[in-house]
Parts: structure tokens; sequence; C-alpha cells
């Protein structure tokens, strides 16, 4: 087996299910971050450990953006003024300088449930949608045909089972590019502490606020934008960004 020199990691802002819709949050963000293993083991994971070495003495500690965002444990010390600007302002910092590509789906479940009688399921729209222009990503770079692991959080059995299901008949070619046979899924335990979870998990929920209310100002989002994929003419809109429907 050859492998890519890039991997993949993901995660999710929202829920994907459309029986009882979040008014507040009525969308579901899947984001890819794309990383070249020799930058991401030689600069992205080290300038992550250096960061909680800073903040908290050791490296253990997982950086959530819920936990962070609500000053949950062990993110307490962010009640303070003068520590959560230190720390958000090093965090902001760390995603500004990590070098990676986003691709990201934000399926509007509201929009979803007027516009179709019978809507998909949020996430495998999400999933196909990221599939394909991962695999455009890895196509343009002579990477789209050797193994590229995508890494997701595991959810629990049954989402998992259904997770691979669909992942696998979207990769065997229910897309439209066609079979993408490069792409291998990697189901990683909640408590495992990857720089690249990580990281995704900081730049999915900023994605899902700046897709429901674009004139919102949005820090995170003006420090994740410029790291999603973008034409050759620089466009973001279908290339590095689905907004569906």
């Amino acid at each position: 087996m050859t492998y890519s020199d890039y991997v993949i990691y993901v995660d999710e802002s929202g829920d994907h299910t459309l029986t009882a819709i979040d008014r507040d949050y009525p969308v579901f963000v899947l984001d890819f971050c794309i990383f070249r293993k020799d930058n991401y083991a030689n600069v992205v994971a080290p300038q992550v450990q250096a960061f909680k070495f800073a903040h908290f003495g050791h490296d253990i500690v997982v950086l959530h953006e819920h936990e962070i965002r609500k000053q949950k444990p062990p993110f307490v010390f962010l009640k303070s003024r003068d520590k959560r600007d230190a720390f958000m302002d090093g965090l902001n910092r760390l995603i500004e300088q990590a070098d990676f590509t986003i691709v990201a789906a934000a399926i509007h479940k509201e929009r979803l449930t007027q516009r179709y009688a019978a809507p998909g399921n949020p996430y495998e729209m999400a999933l196909t949608f990221c599939m394909e222009r991962a695999h455009a990503f890895l196509r343009d770079r002579g990477q789209h045909m050797l193994t590229t692991h995508i890494v997701v959080e595991r959810r629990g059995k049954r989402e998992d089972d259904e997770l691979e299901l669909a992942f696998r008949r979207i990769r065997d070619g229910a897309n439209y590019v066609g079979e993408m046979p490069g792409f291998e899924i990697i189901f990683a335990d909640k408590k495992t502490n990857s720089a690249g979870l990580q990281l995704a998990d900081l730049t999915a929920r900023p994605i899902g606020r700046h897709v429901l209310d674009p004139a919102q100002p949005n820090r995170a989002w003006d420090i994740i934008e410029p790291k999603l994929r973008r034409s050759p003419a620089g466009v973001v809109r279908g290339w590095g960004l689905k907004v569906f429907p």
C-alpha cells in the first residue's frame, strides 16, 4: 500500500437530525482539515503541544471548542478576562499559523426541510460534498490514487457503522466524480489527543456561525477563511465551502 503525502482530520458542528431543529443553530457543518504529513508532524503538532505546555504545563489536555466557549473544566480559568484574552490570542495565533487546507460543507436544515418533501441525511450529503472536494484537492497534486486516511471521532457503534457504510458507498461511486479509491476511513476514540482532530473541532463551529449570519463580526471566521480551498480565481463557495441548499 502506498500512502499519500496528506492526512485528513474531520469534525462536525451541530447535529444532523431533522426532527428537532435548533432554531438558534439550524445548520450542520462537516469540516475536513487537510494536512501535508511532513508539515503536520514537524511543525503543526509540536506547535499545538507547545501551546498546551505554555497554558497548562502539560500536553494531556484536549482542546474542545465547546468546553472552551462554555469555560468548562479544564478551561474554568478563562473566566478571568486577562487569562482568557491571553489564551484566546495564543489560540487564534496557533490556528492562523498552522498550515492546512479546509474543505467544509454546511447543510441549512430549515431550508432543506422546507424545500424537499423527502430530504436526505444531512451528514451523508455533507460527507459527499467534502469527499468530492478533498478528492479534487488531492487530484490537483497527483495524490488521489494513493491511500489517504480520513480520521473521524467515534460516536457509537450504530452511528459508526452507518457512517462507514455511507463512506464506502460514496467512495465507491455514489457521488459526482466517480470512484475515489484512495480514501480510507479511520475511527478515533473521543479521548484521542490528536492535534489534527482538535484543530478540526476548533474550526467547525465558526464556519456554521458565518453561514448563518455572514454580516456578524466573526474573528474566528476571519482566521479560518484564508485556509479554505479556492478556485484558481480565488472563489471559495463550491470549492472550499459548500452550502446546501
